[in-house]
């Protein structure tokens, strides 16, 4: 009995054992199905399809509020559902009764309750066993079943030749010239629906390709044309640390791809409808939410062909746009008056294949133009390309097809050159101008004669100078003190200088503006310093730096800058300056992590310390002082974040009751510029009140004035503030960084003091006092005017300019000061 019970017992571990295999066999089968769509299975809305390696699901959704309900592929992992592709964008299921099948003829097909077909794939080849699957990329794809290589030329169809909105890591804008497939990337209507919009992303179909933004059937934006992972200019496609770009031209394909430099980073490029943006996101886990890392286009200058045929857009340019050397202003009324739309035309007497009339022009660091109309040859050499160039007279410019000179290859651009605009690339072009213009003789014998006889007198002026110098030194050496007497301020010699900074080492080396580099130091005594170095080949000369240190030393406020000593030794110009350990204002409200730590409380205090310190120059200090280049970089923060203003280079001292002055040298930084000082040269303290509301706008909203972020008809932010305005939606405005910290009604009512310092007539905006008291009181506030943009022909209202004033004080005078770190 004991033996047959034991028996018995010995035969139940081995059926469980076989029961749990079955099981997890089944559970095994089902799992690895999760991938997959079978012509036996279907896809039934609350189903859905998850990648193997669990990033991507594919199943039913509805768009934000919307009860339609679309299928659509998002992140499987991330809580914020990011919808990256759409299958029926244009017929939306009104229930939750459909299904995804494989019909008969291997398409996957959208079915309703009905069974009509709402959305079907088009197969270009048939599978003996086809089989959908969403792929860990991203990639949803009809294949056989039996290849087992899963290549994607054996693919049926596949999610990739059809995108949404949304430009994943190895997904391809661009076109099959086999196929004829052109992958078009188009924006949705709004975030709940989903349906096409008409913004759209695209690449060229010109002989050197680039990628081209289009509103419509209006090109927006375009990349400029690149090499493989090669840049050519475009602010989008430079060297960064999270992805690599790279485009492809060749007989059978045109493309353009990225792929991510580290594998765990989630980072989507999406076409923003909204604002007409295309924008790079990056999900950031810690704080569960997509960071903006690049917009396009990105400034002003981004924006398609604004300068008009060879004109060359300088985002930091005053005016923002500059002819070509060898061209002139087509219509110069128009250009004085920044309207840039009709180009430019060659100066002198240009004439083709002319010998000593016919050249090019190198130019560098620049955006190719645009590649419309183009001829590439990838095997020819430069030297080549340019004798090719010369022989047609249609031809206007031309460079390598590679990175540099030395790359070889060869593109050749016919017709007028368009949409230039000032970069930091290497990329080479030349253009064709007169050879007058970039030194070119007629002759050999005359240029040997010339050389001879320029040898000749140089040696004479080289002897003659030395001479010169050799005294001119014995005197300044002489009378190197007197230099000083009217600088009340310690002198420190430039051994000093020398010491404090480590001889001007780049470890010490803060930042650089117009006017030269800055370097933090430390005295003997322990004090920590910042030394402004005047560059020698700054605009600022020895007047402009005579003037600083004198009003330096003059002004004693909280909130402006100390000035603690000078150094004058040869050519050499320095300004030793208290140090701001939290460096300038721009370095904070710019950046985006660094914006973060700037609250409301902060910002106010912040803006309350510049309107102090601006009312201490128009009012409380000996002179009417007008600063005429304050914005976010020329304030700097202490320790505490206390606002200080600096960089009085380029200030004016206005005696007595004075309260304006006039100039045909207008100097400042486009974009803070008030209007009357910028077309008329005409200033005063009403100037800084201008300059001080544009810095408001930037505090409060966290944007750039001159950063183009905004809707297309908005020139700038003071467009983008008054248009908001007026739709009475002002408070959109506001930096999404000051959501949780942000006094509504404060941040509204600065806002209005800002449109009000913003008026287009100097009478019109109240002056510093005023400001400091409605900032500082709830008293109610006038309405505003429309604001002055700076970006369009104005003059002051009742006051015309005259002929004679416009040509003394052109626009083209105008220069910059620049300086960011401190």
């Amino acid at each position: 009995m004991v033996t047959k019970k034991n028996c018995k017992m010995s035969t139940f571990p081995s059926s469980l054992f076989l029961i749990t295999n079955l099981l997890l066999l089944f559970l095994f089968k089902f799992s690895s199905a999760a991938d997959t769509i079978t012509q036996s299975e279907s896809l039934s809305d609350g189903k859905t399809l998850i990648s193997k390696d669990g990033t991507f699901e594919l199943g039913f959704f509805n768009p934000g509020s919307s009860s339609n309900r679309y299928v659509g592929m998002w992140y499987k992992n991330i809580p914020v559902k990011t919808v990256v592709w759409v299958a029926n964008r244009d017929n939306p299921i009104k229930d939750n009764s459909s299904k995804l099948v494989i019909n008969k003829q291997g398409n996957l097909v959208l079915l309703n309750a009905s069974q009509s077909v709402l959305w079907s794939t088009n197969a270009t080849k048939k599978a003996s066993t086809p089989i959908v699957q969403l792929l860990d990329n991203g990639n949803l794809v009809i294949r056989d079943e039996k290849d087992s290589e899963r290549n994607e030329e054996n693919f049926c169809w596949q999610s990739f030749d059809h995108p949404s909105d949304t430009l994943l890591p190895e997904m391809k804008i661009g076109w099959d010239k086999k196929t004829g497939i052109q992958r078009i990337f188009t924006a949705w209507k709004n975030w709940e629906d989903p349906s096409l919009g008409d913004f759209t992303s695209l690449m060229s179909r010109s002989n050197n390709p680039e990628v081209v933004l289009m509103k419509g059937s209006t090109e927006f934006h375009r990349t400029g044309p690149m090499t493989g992972t090669t840049d050519s200019g475009a602010y989008g496609l430079k060297a960064n640390p999270i992805f690599i770009s790279d485009v492809v031209s060749s007989e059978d394909e045109a493309y353009f791809s990225y792929t991510l430099k580290n594998k765990t980073l989630i980072s989507i490029v999406v076409l923003n409808q909204t604002l007409l943006l295309l924008q790079r996101l990056v999900w950031i886990p810690e704080s569960r939410k997509w960071s903006n890392y690049m917009n396009l286009p990105h400034d002003t200058c981004d924006s398609y062909n604004v300068c008009g045929a060879y004109g060359n857009c300088d985002i930091n340019g005053s005016p923002l746009c500059q002819c070509l050397d060898g061209f002139k202003p087509k219509s110069p009324q128009q250009w004085n008056t920044m309207d840039w739309s009709d180009g430019c035309v060659h100066t002198g007497n240009w004439s083709c294949g002319v010998k000593g009339r016919d050249g090019f022009l190198k130019v560098t660091g620049g955006k190719l133009p645009d590649t419309t109309y183009t001829w590439v040859n990838a095997n020819m050499t430069l030297d080549d390309c340019k004798l090719k160039c010369m022989q047609n007279c249609s031809c206007t410019a031309y460079s390598s097809l590679g990175p540099d000179d030395d790359s070889g290859g060869c593109s050749l651009w016919f017709k007028d050159l368009k949409d230039l605009r000032v970069s930091d690339s290497q990329r080479n072009f030349y253009v064709r101008i007169d050879a007058s213009d970039i030194g070119d003789k007629r002759e050999y014998t005359k240029m040997i004669i010339l050389l001879v006889s320029i040898v000749v007198v140089a040696f004479i002026v080289i002897i003659l100078a030395l001479y010169f110098y050799r005294e001119k030194i014995k005197h300044k050496v002489g009378n190197n003190e007197g230099d000083h007497d009217d600088l009340d301020l310690p002198f420190f010699d430039l051994a000093t200088i020398h010491e404090a900074t480590n001889y001007f080492s780049n470890y010490n080396k803060l930042g650089e503006g117009g006017f030269g580099p800055v370097y933090k130091g430390k005295l003997k005594d322990g004090q920590e310093v910042a030394v402004k170095k005047l560059s020698r080949s700054s605009s600022q000369g020895l007047k402009e730096f005579k003037n600083e240190v004198i009003l330096c030393s003059k002004l004693q406020h909280r909130n402006l800058v100390k000035i603690i000593g000078f150094c004058v030794t040869k050519d050499e110009k320095m300004l030793v300056y208290e140090y701001m350990s939290n460096t300038s204002l721009d370095s904070f409200i710019f950046d985006p992590i660094q914006s973060k730590l700037l609250d409301w409380p902060l910002r106010f205090n912040i803006l309350y310390g510049i309107a102090r310190g601006l009312l201490y120059l128009h009012q409380d200090s000996r002179l009417r002082i007008v600063h005429r280049d304050l914005k976010a970089s020329n304030v700097l923060l202490d320790n505490d974040m206390q606002p200080k203003i600096s960089d009085f280079g380029l200030a004016k001292m206005c005696g007595g009751d004075k309260v304006e002055g006039e100039t045909s040298r207008i100097v400042g930084t486009y974009g803070y510029m008030a209007p009357e000082y910028a077309i008329d040269g005409v200033f005063s303290v009403k100037s800084d009140v201008f300059s001080f509301g544009v810095l408001l706008l930037e505090l409060i909203s966290g944007k750039k004035n001159r950063t183009l972020t905004y809707n297309q008809d908005d020139h700038n932010l003071i467009g983008h503030a008054w248009k908001l305005w007026k739709e009475d939606n002002i408070q959109s405005l506001i930096d999404d960084n000051l959501k949780d910290t942000c006094i509504l009604h404060e941040a509204l009512r600065c806002i209005q003091i800002g449109l009000l310092c913003l008026q287009h007539h100097p009478d019109n905006r109240p002056n510093m006092t005023s400001v400091v008291v409605m900032l500082s009181s709830n008293n109610i506030l006038p309405e505003p005017h429309e604001p002055g943009y700076l970006l369009q022909n104005i003059t002051s209202e009742g006051e015309p300019s005259s002929t004679e004033r416009q040509s003394s004080s052109s626009i083209n005078n105008v220069t910059i000061s620049l300086l960011n770190a401190r």
